[in-house]
C-alpha cells in the first residue's frame, strides 16, 4: 500500500518527501477536498521530486463541462505528473460522468499516454448529489481510467467510515480490482484507520489532515514527523 500525501505548496512537499511519502499529490484545500492548485505550484514541486517519488495533481471538483475540463486536463498533463485526479462532485448520473470523463481521458492521453488517471467519487455522495461508489467503478472502467478513489466531499470532522461500512468498502475494492482498476481511499482518515484500510487491500491511502500539525488539514501544515509516523506504520506494522 502506497502512502499518498497532499501538500498545498513546495514547503509542505519538502516535508512530505522527507517523511517518506510515496506519492506527492498536489492540491489546494481552499477549493475543496480535491481542489486544483496552480500550474506554477505543481511545476515548482515537480522540480523537487526525487526519482523514487511519484507526482500527482488534481483537477478539482469537476463541473459537468466536458470541454472546459478536457482543456484543464491537457494543461495538467503537460506538467510532467504521474497521476491526474478528477472528482465527480457535479454529476448525477453514470452517463453524465462517462461523457465528462471520456473528454478528460482523451485530452490526457493526447498529451502523455503514460499518465495514470484517477476517478474520485465520494463516500458521502448523497450530501453533494453525486453518484454512488458502485457507479464510480462502472464509469472509471467504461472510460479506461487506471485508479478509482473514494474521498469525502464535505470536510466537517467526519471521515469515510462514517458513511461507508467495512463491507461496503470491501465490495467497492473487490469490484474495482475485478475490473483491473487500482484503488485509493481517503476522506479524513487518521492513524487509527490505517489497519482497517490495509485489511481492505487497497493500493493507495491518501492523507492530508493526519500529516498536519494538530491534524488540521486547512489551518495546519504538513510536517515530516507526522508523515514519517504514517510511513513507518505502513512499512512495518502493516506489512503482514
Amino acid at each position: 500500500m502506497k502512502l499518498l500525501i497532499s501538500p498545498k505548496n513546495s514547503k509542505e512537499a519538502i516535508e512530505a518527501i522527507a517523511g517518506g511519502a510515496n506519492i506527492i499529490d498536489v492540491k489546494n484545500p481552499k477549493e475543496g477536498p480535491l481542489g486544483a492548485n496552480f500550474p506554477w505550484v505543481i511545476k515548482e514541486i515537480k522540480q523537487l521530486i526525487p526519482k523514487d517519488v511519484e507526482l500527482s495533481c488534481t483537477l478539482g471538483e469537476a463541473p459537468n463541462l466536458p470541454g472546459s475540463m478536457a482543456l484543464a486536463a491537457y494543461g495538467a498533463a503537460s506538467l510532467g505528473v504521474n497521476y491526474i485526479k478528477i472528482g465527480l462532485s457535479e454529476v448525477q448520473t453514470a452517463q453524465k460522468a462517462i461523457d465528462l470523463l471520456e473528454s478528460v481521458v482523451r485530452a490526457i492521453r493526447m498529451c502523455d499516454s503514460k499518465i495514470k488517471i484517477v476517478v474520485a467519487g465520494y463516500g458521502d455522495y448523497f450530501r453533494v448529489n453525486s453518484i454512488d461508489p458502485d457507479l464510480v467503478v462502472h464509469t472509471a472502467y467504461a472510460v479506461k481510467a487506471d485508479v478509482v478513489m473514494l474521498d469525502t466531499a464535505i470536510k466537517d470532522g467526519k471521515n469515510l467510515f462514517d458513511f461507508q461500512s467495512f463491507c461496503q468498502l470491501e465490495e467497492f475494492v473487490d469490484a474495482a480490482h475485478g475490473c483491473g482498476l487500482d484503488v485509493a481511499l481517503a476522506g479524513s482518515l487518521q492513524v487509527r484507520d490505517l489497519l482497517v484500510v490495509k485489511r481492505l487491500g487497497v493500493d493507495f491511502v491518501g492523507l492530508r489532515g493526519a500529516a498536519c500539525q494538530d491534524s488540521n488539514r486547512e489551518a495546519g501544515s504538513i510536517v515530516r514527523e507526522r508523515v514519517k509516523e504514517l510511513a513507518e506504520i505502513i512499512l512495518h506494522e502493516l506489512r503482514t
